[in-house]
């Protein structure tokens, strides 16, 4: 039963309320509405915004690859295998791939784009699932259809989901999976009582069949997790029947066995020795990959990474808690709370860990503020609220300086959306001051699709020092080489990143200054990308070898995985001319 608090004051409804009123006259209209929204929040920079180093490059080279070699089982990286996880993202992108060559779209193999689009799919799905699951929530209340839909326009907003909406890898796609799984178990432990139809118990299983094909058991952790505390809440696991585990279990089997079957056959086990032993058990050990953060790391980045709505999350807690004992938010709690200590416990911390959790606080937040919880007499409301408007200006103020020291460059087509967004920003401050809570919430959101085009649609493209590795596969496209030879071999020494073996070849060479002078010494058509530091050795092995490489042009920028400025020039072993100079340029 939904429980009613006494609100602020009463006053008319303000313009928010009217407009989220008009939003959820229908289930058709809210749905279709935020997926408007989604395709505004997430489309700007899907297909101009470099790869990004360094995961997203993995994920869609080994895509790559597997177009290439016809191997849809093994997962690899060059020659090395790739075996940290499941095998379902890549077909994902391998399908979008496959089916952008069919259509004739030239260079879709290193379109990053294109492997962005499974991802963009799930973004999209985590906003209208997002909706549905706050619709089975709130079931009952006359605020449902409302918060529903604020909830799901919070995800929309939200920079973390934004930022992995635009990556090639797995995370906007499983927490997708997360919020149908974890909708369907809510109905099943929320209508307890009652007997419910055997399509949902099968929507939940191909859920969590999906999930593992993409991310492994996170799924079931979060899932698992949950069940526990609601079954220790009810002292009883009866209700768990109605979800046909035997049917599940047919239905993950047949979902997971075929390729789990195939990759222990193709790798001899080596794929769950790596996946298990050094991925999964090894993040639960160390901070793998120097991704160490301490307790609490999540709940600080938290009023970043969910920004705007963030900090009304955490006006809200005290109306979290006190309904602690209402059903429906319980079963939000037993989704967040469980599974948030497992992750802060980890010694390894990456952002994207809980985004599978955000939906259940973004629909105890719309909630609550809906509900009349989150005002400006709450303490430190006021103050809390600077972040609204702190956010975007920072991000604003960040790259425009970055793009200054780095390339002496004022990004200029940028600052109109930058102060547009500010300026909303700002105004939904103003409006939660005067506890035009609804209207705050909204202008929050519409703050975030604005940075969103500034950021990823225009800023980025203006800052070349971002740009390292698409500038230098633009230098070895401006190579010509005869008939005989379909593209200029190449090789790299210190600049390693899987973004340039991505945009340029699998086979591209990882070696030091030596090897770079014997790679060019050893055949036609070649190109080598020499950093500065290893200059040196190379002209005098070249030297030694009766070679003058001819320097193409020098690539300088900012390598934000080692944090350092980077100074490479690209040098051809042919006589051919030197590429034209717009193969020089961005």
């Amino acid at each position: 039963m939904i429980s009613t608090v006494h609100p602020p004051p009463a006053r008319l409804p303000g313009w928010g309320e009217r407009l989220l009123a008009f939003a959820t006259r229908s289930h058709v209209r809210a749905l279709a509405l935020l997926a408007a929204l989604a395709l505004l929040a997430f489309a700007p920079g899907l297909a101009s915004l470099q790869p990004f180093d360094r995961d997203e490059p993995r994920f869609a080279q080994a895509s790559k690859q597997m177009l290439e070699s016809g191997d849809f089982v093994d997962i690899r990286f060059q020659d090395e295998g790739r075996h940290k996880k499941p095998v379902g993202i890549y077909w994902l992108q391998t399908a979008v791939v496959s089916a952008a060559e069919h259509m004739g779209i030239d260079g879709a193999r290193t379109s990053i784009g294109l492997y962005r689009l499974p991802s963009f799919a799930g973004a999209i799905a985590v906003v209208l699932a997002t909706y549905w699951a706050g619709v089975v929530l709130l079931a009952g209340a006359g605020v449902a259809r409302r918060a529903a839909f604020l909830a799901a326009a919070f995800m929309a907003a939200s920079i973390l989901l934004g930022v992995e909406a635009r990556l090639a890898k797995t995370d906007a796609m499983l927490t997708a999976c997360c919020i149908v799984a974890m909708a369907v178990l809510a109905r099943v432990w929320l209508e307890r009582d009652r007997r419910l139809p055997a399509g949902l118990a099968v929507v939940f299983w191909l859920a969590v069949g999906l999930s593992i094909l993409i991310k492994g058991p996170l799924l079931l952790m979060i899932a698992g997790l949950a069940i526990v505390v609601l079954a220790i809440r009810d002292r009883s696991i009866r209700w768990l029947g109605q979800l046909r585990p035997l049917l599940g279990l047919a239905i993950v089997a047949a979902l997971v066995l075929p390729w789990f079957v195939a990759i222990w056959i193709k790798t001899g086990g080596a794929f769950f020795t790596e996946a298990v032993g050094k991925d999964m058990l090894a993040k639960a050990q160390s901070g793998q990959e120097k991704h160490w953060g301490p307790p609490g790391a999540y709940l600080l980045a938290f009023f970043g990474t969910f920004w705007p709505a963030a900090v009304l999350t955490a006006i809200g807690v005290h109306a979290f808690w006190r309904e602690r004992r209402t059903a429906w938010v319980a079963f939000c709690l037993a989704w967040i709370v469980p599974s948030w200590l497992v992750f802060e416990a980890l010694p390894t911390k990456l952002p994207h860990y809980v985004l599978p959790l955000y939906p259940a606080i973004a629909i105890l937040t719309a909630w609550a503020l809906i509900n009349g919880d989150i005002h400006r007499r709450r303490p430190l409301a006021r103050v809390a609220t600077v972040l609204i408007p702190l956010v975007p200006a920072a991000i604003a103020v960040g790259l425009s300086v970055f793009a200054y020291v780095h390339d002496r460059t004022l990004i200029y087509p940028a600052f109109p959306g930058f102060v547009f967004a500010v300026a909303v920003a700002l105004w939904s401050w103003r409006a939660f001051l005067k506890d035009r809570v609804v209207s705050a919430a909204l202008l929050g959101v519409a703050a975030s699709v604005m940075l969103s085009v500034s950021v990823f649609g225009v800023a980025h493209t203006l800052i070349p020092s971002l740009r390292l590795s698409p500038r230098l596969a633009s230098a070895a496209t401006g190579l010509e080489c005869a008939d005989a030879y379909p593209g200029p071999r190449l090789a790299t020494t210190r600049y390693r990143e899987p973004s340039l073996i991505f945009l340029t070849r699998t086979d591209l060479v990882l070696t030091n200054g030596e090897g770079a002078a014997d790679f060019l010494a050893a055949g036609p058509c070649r190109m080598a990308f020499v950093e500065h530091a290893d200059e040196d050795a190379f002209q005098a092995r070249a030297s030694a070898q009766g070679l003058t490489p001819a320097l193409v042009t020098r690539v300088q920028g900012f390598n934000i995985n080692g944090g350092r400025r980077i100074d490479i020039g690209v040098y051809r072993n042919n006589r051919q001319a030197a590429p034209p100079p717009a193969a020089q340029g961005q």
